[in-house]
Order: structure tokens, then C-alpha cells, then sequence
């Protein structure tokens, strides 16, 4: 009797990196705190490109002041040409301390929250409070990488490769940073501890093509005066976004009546599922087309607490 074939082996979602991130509005919002794996690899694309950034911007240098043999030259001369290698030292030093930070600070001070290593593995960051991610948090958690990874790396250069105590103090000072979100459940390094963040998955499910332009978003029933859209900012942008993406009922109810109730006008009363949906896509569709276009004449609104500058 021929034996029955075997069932294919199913693989489920691992379902403990499932968190609710609770906005200050009140709406619950389901994400997935990013993997370890993700994690790695995105800093490694990062750090990679910050390499190339830094060996490209040396060998530019270089070039500027003739070549390394010119640069030898000088040195050894004495001669007025070192004073013009002492300034482009300098200005080599101030480069790489801002390719080693500001380069994470930029990208994730942005409105995706991401450096392109972290886009490219689908990540960014989020405040754990719900709240806007805020130019503190960031610039705390990238001052901390100093601490996690480079810090040891000067400590071993300072004390030769011979010193086996040197050794044995970075490698416990490895152990203990760089891997700690291997020993904790949000996969939270030091940096994410102190300034108030984690990293979570971005959302993979693309916006209805309808939320591309307001002219298919919004039917001529839900048009916004500019005093209505004026309320909110970017922060409270992107939260609707992040609702209308995950299309959940339960988050797009409460989100509706905040709106509702906070531009002072009444929402759809019809009785068909997916009025409120509809309010909201063409809420959102204005709102970001009045955003934009205050960011092309110089002005931005933060959230709803800001004033537009």
C-alpha cells in the first residue's frame, strides 16, 4: 500500500515580537518590533556606506594637496605647504565625525525614521511612547553608538595590539553593548534604552492607489477647509498613515471621531462600512497636499502643538 504523502512542513510567523504602540490620541496601533538579523544587517549597510563616504573623501583630499608624495614632502620640509596639510587634517577630522554621526542623525531625523541600511531591510524607528520621534531621542540613542562600538576600537588602537589586557577589556566591552539586544526582549540596544525608542518593522502593505492623489481620494462629499486641515501637522500625518495602512476597523473608528470632533464638523452618517475609511483617506490626501505645499514655500508644522514657521 503506498504510504500517504506527508503534509508540507508550515512554518508560522513568529508571533512574540507582535507589540501595541498607543498613541497620545488614545489609538492603538499593532507593530512588530524589528528582528535581531534586521537589525545587524542594516547597520552593517549603513557602516558600509559610511566607509566608502569616509575612503572617498580622504582620497579626495589627498588629491587636493598633491598626492601622498607631496604630502611627505611637506612634512618633512618644514615648509609653508604644511601649514595647508595641518587645515585639510583638520577639516579631515570634522568630516568623519560627521559621517559617523550625522550621517545617522540625518536619515533618522527624517520623516521616515530611517537611514537607507534600515530602509533596505524594512525598519525605522519609533518612539516607544507612541508619541513623535523627537530630535532628542535620536541624537541621544546615535551618541551612545560612540560608546557601543567605537569606543573599544580607540581603546585598542591607543594600546597596541600587544597588550593582551586591552584585548580582554574590549572584548568584555563587546559582550556587554553591541550584543545586548540579544538578551532582551524588544531587541533594544543602549542607545534605544535611554533615549525612549525601539526599532519595529515598516509597514509592507503599500497605500491604496487611491491615497496617491487627492483628486481620486476625495469625493467631492468630504473637501476640507484650509482652517479644518490646519490642525494637524507631520507627526499626526504620518500616524493616519500608519492607520490607513494597517486598515484595521478598531483603529479607524476612534481615529475618525478624533478628527471629527477636533476640526468641529460632522463625519458620515450613512450606515455602509467604510465611510469613516473614506473620510479619512480624503483627510489624508489634503492634509498632505497642504503639508507639501507649505514645505515648498519654507513653512512646516511639526504636529498639532506647533506653529507653522
Amino acid at each position: 500500500m503506498a504510504r500517504a504523502a506527508k503534509a508540507p512542513k508550515r512554518y508560522r510567523r513568529d508571533t512574540s515580537r507582535n507589540r501595541e504602540l498607543v498613541t497620545p490620541e488614545g489609538v492603538s496601533l499593532p507593530l512588530t518590533i524589528a528582528s535581531r538579523g534586521a537589525r545587524a544587517g542594516a547597520l552593517i549597510l549603513d557602516l558600509l556606506l559610511v566607509g566608502v563616504l569616509m575612503t572617498a573623501t580622504t582620497i579626495a583630499l589627498i588629491s587636493i594637496a598633491g598626492g601622498t608624495a607631496a604630502l611627505v614632502r611637506s612634512v618633512e620640509d618644514g615648509s609653508g605647504a604644511a601649514q595647508m596639510l595641518e587645515l585639510l587634517v583638520v577639516l579631515w577630522i570634522i568630516l568623519m565625525f560627521l559621517f559617523r554621526n550625522a550621517y545617522f542623525l540625518f536619515f533618522e531625523l527624517g520623516p521616515r525614521g530611517a537611514t537607507p541600511g534600515k530602509r533596505l531591510a524594512g525598519i525605522r524607528i519609533a518612539a516607544r511612547d507612541g508619541g513623535r520621534l523627537t530630535a532628542e531621542m535620536v541624537i541621544a540613542r546615535n551618541l551612545l553608538r560612540d560608546i557601543e562600538l567605537f569606543l573599544p576600537l580607540v581603546f585598542l588602537a591607543s594600546a597596541g595590539a600587544e597588550s593582551g589586557a586591552a584585548w580582554l577589556a574590549a572584548t568584555a566591552w563587546i559582550l556587554v553593548f553591541p550584543l545586548l539586544p540579544l538578551f532582551n526582549r524588544d531587541r533594544l540596544r543602549a542607545g534605544d534604552m535611554i533615549a525612549g525608542t525601539w526599532v519595529v518593522e515598516g509597514p509592507r502593505q503599500k497605500l491604496h492607489a487611491a491615497m496617491t492623489t487627492a483628486a481620486e481620494v476625495a469625493p467631492q462629499s468630504y473637501r476640507f477647509s484650509d482652517e479644518e486641515l490646519a490642525v494637524y501637522g507631520e507627526y499626526e500625518l504620518q500616524t493616519l498613515e500608519r492607520v490607513l495602512r494597517l486598515g484595521a476597523r478598531k483603529s479607524i473608528l476612534p481615529v475618525h471621531e478624533t478628527i471629527v470632533r477636533k476640526i468641529g464638523r460632522e463625519g458620515p452618517r450613512e450606515s455602509g462600512v467604510g465611510d469613516e475609511q473614506a473620510f479619512l483617506e480624503a483627510y489624508y490626501a489634503q492634509l498632505r497636499a497642504r503639508l507639501e505645499s507649505g514645505m515648498r514655500m519654507g513653512r512646516r508644522k511639526a504636529d498639532k502643538y506647533a506653529q507653522e514657521h
